[in-house]
């Protein structure tokens, strides 16, 4: 585990990082240009957002000596990081489907990663100004109308200014709120969903994109996510990290343990997402 200290230094810088992407991002995004899609070996789609954003962010988290890790980054062999004890694990642009389809649900996730899990965690989305963290002793919060900022130079008091302690909401949603990946849901997802209906039957569905999602979960407005298609270990532990600080949960479907970091494989189990006021 990092000091006080240490996090009263990196939170900020983590912070910056995630409000200069979106600025990279948002550049591109509202340039009304065409979007020039490639697609990557694992036939997902990359833009130059998503690499912009990376550069953005190893070049100013570059100061700080920590190793990074993102889905943007060079393919890191297992034996390389394996025994890295602080990192930084990254999606500079979580939502390239969404961002190409302009509705405008992409995020910025960055962790700070301390003995295989988030110490804390940041979640920017930039087209709705909306920045998410979690602070280790301070718990999980959300600031709104926060603007990317090419120049972002934020000191760790200054980042809590203005910001709502999460969770929002003081009780369960009635009806109950459930949220699906706009892009990535399955049969699973609705045989998991048709279980919790049978408790909840006038249960509402809410489609999202993005990690944005498990930011809702941490604030409340959304009681639950399930998620029964692959995605990696930067798609969830900043928004892990929140939700934990604010009395959620984020565990994996196949037992309900807590998910892993830097395994030799980057891929996660599926898992599902409860608010803090969720049943157990």
């Amino acid at each position: 585990m990092i000091s006080k200290e240490q996090k009263e230094y990196l939170l900020p810088k983590a912070y910056n990082a995630a409000l200069r992407a979106g600025a990279a991002i948002l550049e591109i995004y509202e340039s009304g240009a065409p979007i020039d899609v490639d697609i990557k070996n694992d036939h997902t789609p990359i833009t130059m957002a998503d690499r912009k954003a990376h550069a953005t962010i190893r070049e100013y988290l570059g100061h700080t000596r920590i190793p990074l890790l993102s889905e943007e980054g060079r393919e890191m062999l297992y034996t390389e990081r394996k025994d890295w004890d602080l990192f930084w694990l990254v999606d500079p642009l979580d939502g390239t489907v969404e961002f190409i389809k302009g509705n405008g649900e992409f995020t910025v996730n960055i962790a700070l990663m301390a003995d295989y899990r988030p110490v804390f965690g940041i979640i920017y989305v930039p087209y709705r100004k909306l920045m998410y963290f979690s602070d280790p002793d301070r718990g999980a919060f959300r600031a709104c109308d926060i603007k990317a900022d090419p120049q972002a130079e934020y000191g760790y008091e200054a980042i809590f200014a203005g910001t709502e302690k999460l969770p929002v909401t003081e009780h369960i949603n009635s009806p109950l709120h459930i949220a699906v990946s706009r892009s990535h849901s399955n049969d699973e997802t609705a045989q998991l969903i048709a279980r919790v209906t049978e408790d909840y039957p006038d249960a509402t569905i809410m489609e999202q994109g993005s990690s944005y999602k498990l930011c809702l979960v941490a604030e409340g407005s959304i009681d639950y996510y399930p998620r029964t298609s692959d995605t990696y270990e930067w798609d969830t532990a900043a928004g892990e990290a929140i939700i934990e600080a604010a009395g959620g949960r984020i565990y994996s479907l196949k037992d309900e343990s807590l998910l892993q970091y830097n395994k030799a494989s980057l891929v996660n189990p599926y898992f599902a997402c409860r608010s803090k006021w969720f049943p157990k």
